[in-house]
């Protein structure tokens, strides 16, 4: 028999050829540019002036983002210089040589885009819907915002005040200046004892010179990461490129080195703050390696493995025991030695210290109670599912690889993931004991140690070496390509409805790792039935991701780990919604734990206690926070409804009332006498059998009836009653302004989409007139802008105007809003702003139509309306249609600069003094 093997000549031309194919894909490169690592999908370039770039080419959805990481941030500050790379961060979009207004034209044309400044690291980003002449433009404005930002005193003098007004809202949550104070006193000399966000003094007093000279320094092609990822050509996007980045020359200046290390820590530290708040918080920090080397993931599941609820020892130390009323870890892989943060929030009349005496036990009993390998397994099969995730979503991706960079390298995120996959008991419980000792804890106050016992000297790590071979997986299987287009979308979706009355709609089509995203709405009572019931609904929707009849809490949570889901519940009175994610393969097992959640929930007492228990923390913090004050302020004004009518908004006081006298057997009757499938709508959207499915919701929901009948609790349009309301809220940095005026309207008016583009003309957009007036032109806010909605059903639309600011400001703040109305009503919109907010509005809809767990969200709204897709391709015919004089008209119509009532909540008694 004649062998099969091919001569060794033929093998020969074959190797021959694939090496030509080799030289001649090089070849083709543009030239300056050479290839570097590939690791699955993924592909390295580098650039003469040493840029490098990372290349992610996706086709499953028709969007793509562009990133750029700088490889500066907090750290690379000199004294005096505190919070400068977060102000650079600022001042950079405010314009270059070539564009007068990076912020305003990102807004202009729809593109989903910001920039976030850390330790180690500034990036900045756009993701917009794929074309060529976006990602032309992406890459052209970064290049040319790399090395000719104006970075001008002009624009300092504006944002210093908008980013000083950040660092005032930062100062309203008592966990984050808590976190500054332990990160102070955690490091002694290295700059990871100063938050990115900088000292107030700095913040107010840095020089323009020192900025732009930090700005030349650090924003050059050598201390660069380009990530292009999602929906584009790799040929023609390199040339672009090498067109628009490769002009850049290489600097001539060595970056300057960054040589402060931190010695071991001798002893455990203390800080205290004493602060005007509603809720306790205490935290325990312990110093770490840097986060490439391999200890950092045996910590990063440590401090999962103490903290998730419900099998977390910390959890079950703290929350269980009514000692806290929540638990959570902060693991900061750096690129020097970093640290891990063990937090409890501990109510108001609560011990603090007994608290602390706990958490200290607990983390300190790993030498008699040593981690175990379930435990491990726990927290890697929830770990290991949220990186498939991101691995399947190229822009997340793309976005998270900055932190990678941030470190090293970005080949570390897929590092980090094997050793992940490889991660055993000991080696957790090794480093348990290594760091988690009281000569390397920031906790408590200072205290002297005649024999100190040290943690080891964070180890250096070569990262160049660590990643030099490293080859990684194969690259997942990719999704079809699918325009969401609303005619696509309805050509794609089936709908039915089952016996129960429950109505579904199946939109299948092949997703990046066999995602499926589903979304359901129940909808329960009516204005009598309901009548005096709260807050029994919403602790009953709230109980249902707590156990069931068949499940513990624990058994709960392990099914969906094991499952890869997700899944939430929420709710209130009038209805109860479920959203969650999961894999073709498990897609019939979730929805089976969805069906036993509703039709079977455990109602444990003990979660039942501790559901309340963190209700009334959360409801603590409102009173004193100027936001919560502010709109619940708002809610109450005029509201005409009687108290025990499901829609009154209570004060905090009648809501924690109304918490306390709730009991368990009150949310099991409103379960059972209310929750059922009769007026409810089901979707699933991704990767998935529909026939096999619409079988399968038949068989789950097909008989589930609602016990009691239903009947839309109506909310008509009352008139707006122009007020002014204030509260004081002491030691408050911040303060909020909000306003709201009420429009007699549906989303079926003819006005709807002229004022969906008013708004985004006036605050709603990136570039538009309340921002630009009150933060770019006068630095007032870090935060304002306005919104608008319509209801399906009755005539009762909103418009609403919004700011933070220091309480100071307050006068100019409103006065600054209220003459843009008054402005855009008299004056009227141009043409080339209202052709603006087209685009950007239209920008916006095609871009969540891209995202499946929107979808869903979206057919089952349309389910309870009666509506198809349809309705969408109106509003955006209706959109495209609409001229300046029909905008103008529509605005002119509804709304009065005079006609908002205004809530607003601050510390202003500080400002009188």
């Amino acid at each position: 028999m004649p062998s099969s093997r091919p001569s060794p000549f033929l093998r020969l031309l074959v190797l021959l050829a694939a090496a030509l194919l080799a030289l001649n894909a090089r070849a083709a490169l543009p030239p300056g540019i050479t290839q570097g690592a590939s690791v699955e999908g993924f592909t390295e370039y580098r650039l003469a002036n040493g840029l490098r770039v990372v290349l992610y080419p996706d086709d499953t959805k028709p969007t793509t983002t562009v990133n750029v990481t700088y490889m500066v941030g907090s750290r690379q500050e000199s004294y005096g210089e505190t919070g400068m790379a977060h102000l650079l961060e600022h001042l950079v979009f405010k314009g270059t040589l070539k564009i007068e207004n990076i912020f305003q034209e990102l807004g202009r044309r729809g593109m989903r885009f910001n920039g976030t400044t850390f330790f180690d690291r500034t990036n900045y980003f756009e993701s917009f819907t794929a074309s060529d002449e976006n990602l032309d433009w992406a890459l052209a404005m970064e290049a040319d915002r790399m090395v000719n930002a104006l970075v001008r005193k002009s624009d300092l003098d504006t944002e210093m005040t908008v980013v000083r007004n950040e660092f005032e809202n930062w100062e309203n949550n008592p966990r984050s200046v808590l976190w500054g104070r332990l990160q102070a006193a955690a490091y002694d000399w290295h700059n990871y004892g100063n938050l990115t966000i900088g000292a107030r003094s700095d913040i107010e007093n840095v020089s323009i010179d020192r900025l732009q000279a930090f700005y030349r320094t650090w924003y050059q092609p050598d201390n660069a990461v380009l990530i292009v990822a999602g929906k584009f050509d790799p040929a023609p996007t390199l040339e672009r490129i090498a067109r628009y980045f490769g002009p850049i020359p290489k600097p001539a200046r060595a970056l300057p080195a960054i040589y402060t290390r931190e010695p071991v820590q001798d002893g455990e530290r203390s800080v205290t703050v004493r602060r005007v708040g509603s809720a306790q918080f205490i935290g325990a920090l312990y110093r770490t390696p840097p986060g490439a080397h391999p200890d950092a993931t045996a910590l990063a599941a440590l401090g999962e493995i103490m903290t998730i609820a419900p099998s977390g020892r910390l959890y079950q130390a703290l929350v269980e025991s009514r000692k806290a009323s929540a638990v959570d870890a902060w693991n900061l892989e750096l690129s020097d030695p970093g640290n891990l943060i063990f937090w409890a929030q501990v109510p108001l009349g609560d011990s603090a210290d007994a608290a602390r005496a706990t958490m200290l036990e607990t983390l300190y009993g790993l030498r008699d109670k040593p981690i175990t390998q379930a435990e491990v397994d726990r927290v890697k099969t929830r770990t290991l599912t949220s990186i498939d995730e991101i691995i399947n979503d190229p822009q997340q991706l793309g976005l998270v690889l900055s932190e990678s960079i941030a470190v090293g390298d970005w080949r570390l995120f897929f590092i980090q993931r094997d050793r992940w996959r490889a991660l055993t008991a000991a080696d957790v419980q090794r480093v348990g004991l290594e760091y988690l000792k009281n000569a390397n804890l920031t906790f408590g106050q200072f205290i002297p140690d005649a024999k100190p016992d040290r943690a080891p000297a964070p180890p250096t790590v070569d990262v160049a070496a660590l990643v030099a071979d490293y080859k990684g997986d194969a690259q997942v299987a990719a999704g079809e390509v699918f325009d969401p287009t609303p005619a696509n979308l309805e050509a794609r979706t089936q709908r039915f409805t089952l016996p129960s009355g429950m109505k579904v709609a199946l939109l299948p089509k092949k997703t990046r790792g066999e995602t499926v995203e589903f979304s359901l709405q129940l909808h329960h009572g009516n204005v009598a039935s309901l009548r005096g019931l709260a807050p029994a609904g919403s602790l009953a929707a709230s109980m249902l991701n707590r156990g069931t009849q068949q499940r513990d809490r624990q058994a709960w949570e392990d099914a969906l780990d094991k499952y890869r889901a997700k899944l939430s519940f929420s709710g209130g009175q009038t209805g109860t919604s479920a959203s969650g994610q999961t894999v073709r393969a498990h897609l019939a097992d979730v929805l089976r734990l969805l069906s036993e959640a509703l039709r079977e929930p455990a109602f444990a007492a003990p979660e039942f206690d501790q559901l309340k228990r963190q209700l009334r923390t959360r409801i603590d913090q409102g009173r004193t926070d100027p936001q919560a004050i502010a709109q619940r302020a708002l809610g109450r004004h005029d509201n005409p409804y009687p108290v025990g009518d499901v829609r009154y908004t209570p004060t905090f006081d009648e809501e924690l009332a109304r918490l306390d006298a709730a009991t368990l057997a009150a949310a099991k009757d409103f379960h059972a006498r209310f929750i059922g499938g009769t007026n409810a709508e089901l979707s699933l959207v991704g990767d998935f059998d529909a026939k096999a499915m619409q079988a399968l919701v038949e068989e789950l929901f097909g008989n589930w009836k609602s016990p009691a009948p239903y009947a839309r609790v109506p909310e008509p349009y009352r008139p707006t009653v122009p007020t002014v309301l204030r509260t004081e809220t002491p030691d408050k940095a911040n303060a909020m302004l909000v306003g709201k005026m009420a429009l007699p309207m549906t989303d079926q008016s003819p006005d709807y989409a002229a004022m969906l583009v008013a708004d985004q003309i006036l605050g709603a957009g990136a570039q538009s007139r309340i921002p630009d007036r009150v933060r770019e032109k006068e630095g007032l806010s870090y935060s304002a802008g306005s919104g608008f909605r319509a209801s399906p059903f009755d005539d009762n639309g909103s418009i609403f105007a919004y700011a933070i600011f220091a309480p100071e400001n307050l006068d100019r703040v409103q006065r600054g809003i209220t003459e843009e109305i008054a402005r855009a009503v008299r004056d009227g919109f141009t043409d080339k702003e209202v052709a603006d907010a087209k685009q950007a509005v239209m920008q916006k809809r095609r871009l969540a139509r891209n995202e499946d767990g929107v979808l869903g969200s979206a057919l089952v709204t349309q389910a309870y309306l009666g509506r198809t897709w349809q309705q969408n391709a109106e509003l955006d015919t209706a959109l495209e249609a609409l001229t300046a004089s029909e905008v103008n008209a529509a605005l002119r119509k509804y709304v009065r600069a005079d006609g908002f009532a205004w809530a607003v909540a601050g510390d202003f008694a500080r400002v009188k003094r």
